[in-house]
């Protein structure tokens, strides 16, 4: 079993710590994107249905 490594010297959590905030924001960017599609998507679908209703 492979001991856990706790550096003595604290400054090396610093790049890790910056790569989890990148993923992070990415994530939120990504949940964002998939939000505003799916609103655009819904709106598509309301005026295609309006559509479809005046034509009856």
């Amino acid at each position: 079993m492979m001991p856990l490594y706790f550096p003595e010297d604290k400054t090396e959590y610093i790049i890790p710590a910056i790569v989890c905030v990148l993923f992070i924001i990415g994530a939120i960017a990504t949940w964002r994107m998939f939000i505003k599609s799916s609103e655009r998507e819904a709106e598509n679908l309301k005026e295609m249905e309006k559509r479809i209703m005046e034509k009856r």
